[in-house]
């Protein structure tokens, strides 16, 4: 009976990893037809319908492509960083409370903080390993400003914890039946959504692969296979978070055609800043995570903690 439910759980899981993968297909479309139609020009539409396979000829091209490396990398941590960074960015969506046949976290919040923590190393590695001075200032730079915007993230999600006063995302979703969290904490759910931008290194934070003053910042080196598993953890993460927006402060998780809706507005969010904003000066970055977003972080915390104090 166990090894039954075992398999039932590896296929729920094979058929996740399917559905992000071809979640992160067609938001790559979106963004190139989104940014397309922003400078006022066509975005991919020869292939296909309206150039519905176009990510898929992307993907067939990228992983066909002869697999190159610089001959003074540190080779094993250069080719296993972006596979195991494109694993962990998959792992982490377990977490999502499904109704059906998965696994159910307790402690959810906890491991989203653990998984993103982890990435940090990855990128930090993928640049390292390249030995090229514009891939390691890439990673060091990612790896300041991930590691700032974790301690505001965590510090906005505790306020959310403090209210429900548990770490599992199915009770988060039980409290937003009559009223969202984005009403009642409007400030924190603006700045979870600029450090969610930050966190997954997006314009206007994208310090990380600066194009104008480090070629390409960590995956410089990087091409074919290696590039694309990069890229595939990339848009990985950006759909996870604009999923856990929704579930933090829009109405939590629902088998709805609504939920979906929200996931792909706030996904499409991403996007407009990419085509909008100019990229942040390096300082900024470090002064609104240190001196804007703590302090307002702390602060409302704060301010929930007394009022569960008061109420109980």
């Amino acid at each position: 009976m166990i090894m039954k439910e075992i398999i039932i759980l590896l296929v729920g899981l094979l058929i996740m990893v399917l559905g992000v993968l071809i979640g992160v297909a067609f938001l790559t479309l979106l963004e190139r037809k989104v940014l397309g139609y922003i400078q006022i020009r066509k975005g991919p539409n020869k292939i296909g319908f309206i150039g519905i396979l176009q990510p898929f000829s992307d993907a067939i091209k990228l992983f066909s492509k002869e697999q190159t490396f610089p001959n003074f990398s540190n080779y094993f941590l250069y080719y296993f960083s972006p596979v195991i960074s494109f694993m962990l960015s998959l792992i982490i969506w377990m977490l999502i409370p499904y109704y059906f046949n998965l696994i159910s976290f307790n402690l959810g919040i906890l491991f989203f903080l653990c998984c993103t923590s982890l990435g940090v190393y990855l990128v930090m590695v993928a640049g390292w390993s390249s030995n090229s001075n514009y891939a390691l200032l890439g990673g060091l730079r990612s790896v300041a400003q991930t590691i700032s915007y974790e301690v505001s993230l965590a510090l906005i999600m505790m306020s959310g914890v403090i209210f429900i006063m548990s770490f599992n995302l199915v009770i988060l979703t039980e409290y937003q039946n009559l009223i969202w969290f984005m009403f009642i904490m409007f400030p924190l759910s603006l700045c979870w959504l600029s450090s969610s931008l930050a966190e997954t290194n997006r314009t206007p934070f994208d310090f990380a692969e600066g194009e104008s003053e480090l070629v390409s910042g960590f995956n410089i080196e990087y091409s074919s296979g290696g590039f694309a598993l990069i890229f595939l953890s990339e848009y990985s993460s950006i759909l996870f978070m604009s999923l856990f927006f929704v579930l933090m402060f829009m109405g939590g998780y629902m088998l709805s055609l609504l939920f979906y809706l929200k996931l792909v507005f706030i996904s499409f969010i991403f996007i407009w800043v990419r085509g909008t904003l100019p990229r942040y000066r390096y300082d900024k970055l470090m002064y609104l995570a240190w001196k804007n977003y703590l302090p307002i972080s702390l602060n409302f915390l704060m301010f929930f903690i007394g009022l569960k104090i008061f109420f109980l």
